[in-house]
């Protein structure tokens, strides 16, 4: 086995563990979003029976939404699952194609970097100022918007990581691996 093998095959497996813990973390919202459907259903049956009334679910599933998306981002990337024009892509060379899915992942973790940035600073400010929300629930904003801000710290490592291991399997010109972390999948079929 070469150098080149064995650096390749690192890469596969950073690649593969940061599916899997996305994997683990998008199933982790599964069930925040489930919890906050049961909450919302208690809350509405609530309207019917007194007795089951608690109020406030609107605001917390608002914050779980928020919260889940961010992370599920990083699934989504990790999934190749975000929407991508492949008008041209497919009908590259691999080098031109590899180049393309860099040129995407750089963008994605420049936007990702940005709301982050912003993110940060959101949360910095509720927590200088002690800011609550402005409903009877009263909750310290910093409270879910510390999770929204992970959610887009997780997305600048997630797709940090990917564009550094795209750049690498294309330097060492293993674009069959580029394909698999990086690339759109391809669809077989043709519009009518």
């Amino acid at each position: 086995m070469t150098g080149s093998d064995r650096l390749a095959g690192t890469a596969m497996h950073i690649a593969q563990t940061l599916r899997t813990v996305n994997r683990w973390l998008a199933l982790l919202c599964g069930m925040v979003l489930m919890a906050a459907v049961a909450l919302i259903m208690t809350e509405v049956l609530g309207r019917q029976f007194p007795a089951m009334r608690i109020g406030g679910a609107d605001e917390l599933s608002g914050y779980v939404m928020a919260a889940i998306a961010t992370w599920g981002f990083s699934y989504a990337l990790v999934e190749r699952a975000h929407v991508r024009i492949d008008l041209i892509h497919n009908r590259l060379p691999a080098t031109g194609r590899a180049l393309l899915d860099i040129v995407a992942l750089a963008s994605v973790l420049l936007v990702a970097v940005l709301v982050a940035w912003h993110a940060y600073d959101v949360l910095a400010k509720s927590l200088a100022r002690g800011s609550r929300s402005n409903t009877p629930l009263g909750v310290p904003l910093w409270m879910p918007q510390i999770v929204w801000f992970g959610g887009w710290a997780w997305m600048v490592i997630t797709s940090g990581l990917l564009m550094a291991l795209t750049v690498l399997l294309t330097a060492l010109r293993r674009f069959e691996l580029v394909e698999q972390i990086a690339s759109i999948p391809v669809e077989t079929g043709e519009v009518e």
